[in-house]
């Protein structure tokens, strides 16, 4: 099946910003939910934001800080990501929730490492 292709990760000092993308096929981008996951070393894999029909949700660990966004035309999610600490160090996976539970869902995810 078709996976995400999430990019635009890297290493950044802590206060400093980055900006992922993902590429999603026209049949996964269908779905009106659209999020981003993050799992730290060690850690399970954690919701950080959503986006439905230009509603949006954020974790409480993100909120102010990040921006989840979609570009309907370029079958496109994005996470604006400002202030970074170093505990957001992690890889970024994007995906549709309803296809969450599907292991073979997901994508390589990008990763996202900031020092302190």
């Amino acid at each position: 099946q078709v996976q995400p292709v999430e990019s635009g990760g890297g290493l950044v000092q802590a206060g400093g910003s980055l900006r992922l993308s993902c590429a999603v096929s026209g049949s996964i981008f269908k779905f009106s939910a659209m999020a981003w996951y993050r799992q730290a070393p060690g850690k399970e894999r954690e919701l950080v934001a959503t986006i439905k029909f230009g509603n949006t949700y954020y974790a409480d660990s993100v909120k102010g800080r990040f921006t989840i966004s979609r570009d309907n035309a370029k079958n496109t999610v994005y996470l604006e990501m400002n202030s970074l600490k170093p505990d957001d160090t992690a890889v970024y996976y994007c995906n549709a929730p309803v296809r969450s539970s599907d292991s073979g869902s997901w994508g390589q995810g990008t990763q996202v490492t900031v020092s302190s």
